[in-house]
Formats: C-alpha cells, sequence, structure tokens
C-alpha cells in the first residue's frame, strides 16, 4: 500500500471493508479501535462499493484483508485486478498476536486468502499472488514484474516514503503500522524473527495448508 501511495496515478484505500466485517461478521476477538472504525467507514457492502468506485483516479489500489470478504461467492470483485500478497503464517501469527494475543485461523486471513484465489481462478481471473519474502530478496525488482503484470508503468517513487505514516491510514494504523511508520522503504524488520507463541501452533499448523495452495502460486523474483 505505502509503495502505491507514492504513484501520482493512483488513489489508494485502506481496508475499506473493515467496518463491513466488524458489523456483519460473527467476529469474537475485540479489535483495537473498533468504535472509530464502525464510526468513520461504510457498514455495508454496498455502500463500501460506492466509495471505491467513486474514486476519481486512474488507478485505484484497494488495500484489503481477505477475510473482510465475507460472500463465499465475491462476484463484485471479478470485475477488480486482484492482487494476493502472502507472508508465512509463523511470522504473521508472531506478529498478529503483539496486537490480539489468540487468533484463530477465520482472523488471520489466510483460508480465506486461499478460498478467494480458487474463486477467481475458476471464474478464469486468476489473480497474481506475490510474497514478502520474495520482495523483500530485491525489492526493485520484484516491484517492476508486479507492474508489468498489471500492465502499470514502474515508478522509482514506488521504493520510498516519508517517516511516520501516510494520509491514507485508516484510522487503526496507531495499532498496526508501527514497523511501517519508522520505515522510509522495503527492509527486513527487527521484529520479523521474533517467536510466535507456542500456544498458536495448531492455528499455524492448519494455516500452513492453506498458505501452500498460494505459495505453489507465487510470483517469483529472480
Amino acid at each position: 500500500m505505502y509503495a502505491f501511495a507514492q504513484r501520482k496515478d493512483t488513489t489508494v484505500i485502506d481496508e475499506p471493508f473493515y467496518a463491513y466485517y466488524l458489523k456483519q461478521a460473527a467476529v469474537k476477538i475485540e479489535h483495537p479501535s473498533k468504535t472509530d472504525i464502525l464510526n468513520t467507514l461504510p457498514q455495508s457492502k454496498e455502500s463500501v462499493i460506492r466509495l471505491i468506485t467513486a474514486a476519481k483516479s486512474e488507478n485505484v489500489f484497494v488495500k484489503g484483508m481477505a477475510h473482510h470478504i465475507l460472500e463465499t461467492q465475491p462476484t463484485f470483485i471479478l470485475p477488480w485486478t486482484n492482487v494476493i500478497l502472502i507472508r508465512h503464517p509463523e511470522k504473521l501469527l508472531a506478529s498478529f498476536s503483539k496486537v490480539i494475543k489468540n487468533p484463530s485461523i477465520a482472523d488471520i486471513g489466510v483460508k480465506k486468502a486461499s478460498e478467494i484465489f480458487q474463486f477467481l481462478k475458476q471464474h478464469g481471473k486468476t489473480p497474481l499472488v506475490i510474497d514478502s519474502d520474495e520482495l523483500l530478496k530485491n525489492p526493485k525488482q520484484y516491484l517492476l514484474k508486479i507492474c508489468k503484470c498489471l500492465n502499470l508503468p514502474f515508478s522509482e517513487e514506488m521504493l520510498s516514503w516519508d517517516k511516520g505514516g501516510i494520509k491514507e491510514d485508516g484510522v487503526w494504523a496507531p495499532y498496526w503500522y508501527k514497523n511501517v511508520h519508522n520505515s522510509t522503504g522495503f527492509a527486513v524488520q527487527k521484529t520479523s524473527s521474533q517467536a510466535m507463541p507456542m500456544h498458536l501452533q495448531p492455528v499455524l499448523d492448519e494455516a500452513l495448508k492453506y498458505y501452500f495452495i498460494l505459495k505453489n502460486n507465487i510470483l517469483t523474483n529472480n
């Protein structure tokens, strides 16, 4: 999201389905800034889609979480160019548990992401799957490949940003975006090697089977 926010031809929208998800789904865990999210974002799917389609820009980049899409047949995403970003579930759970201590498989999105992948593939709209580890091998080379797949010109501006966040950040940013707020570009974070709590091993075991469905379809960086 931060990379695409640097482009002059692109409007970025941060997790517009978040309030819809919190309002409509049976969310068992307490999300930080829940009240602010519900007060600042539309709570119906139709309203979210209107928000997205109303964006006046050559390109619209919607950063979302897979599990915020509640439908099993999300036909409304078929006209879009869809990209799925994956991260190894062990790293994901180690990071996620710093904010929400006991996430379930439904809370981290990897199962839903694999379902969305299969849905799009079945409809002849196989999404681009990108991998955070692949990206960090050589960010410029990977972004060049991503832009080519999306039929977009690459911009050097995508490689760096100012410290402290971007105006497009959602109200949840203070809880989830601390690392990126301290960054000025793509780099391995010190927290990426933190240990996953052992009580989340059953969640990891389940997550891995969905992760590898996606991993087998990634855009490689070589």
